[in-house]
């Protein structure tokens, strides 16, 4: 499965982070140990929603959809 993921930083709570996995809790635990550069001066993060993918395109197209105006509307109105 590929999970397309929305973080939350809980020291700042108006920063969001989309990304893409294939281990979710790993994946958090890399976050919030600093190890990715761009989300490591937010710590600690918080899982706010995830989406469970079989077909790796189309999560990765969710994902980059994710990441456009349109998508960061979508995903505060409805996620």
């Amino acid at each position: 499965m590929f999970y397309v993921y929305i973080l939350q930083s809980i020291a700042f709570p108006d920063r969001y982070y989309v990304g893409i996995t294939e281990d979710l809790k790993a994946r958090l635990v890399t976050h919030n140990a600093k190890e990715v550069p761009h989300t490591s001066k937010y710590t600690p993060w918080g899982l706010k929603t995830y989406i469970a993918f079989s077909d790796k395109k189309k999560a990765f197209d969710f994902e980059k959809y994710l990441k456009t105006a349109s998508g960061r509307a979508f995903a505060k109105k409805r996620l």
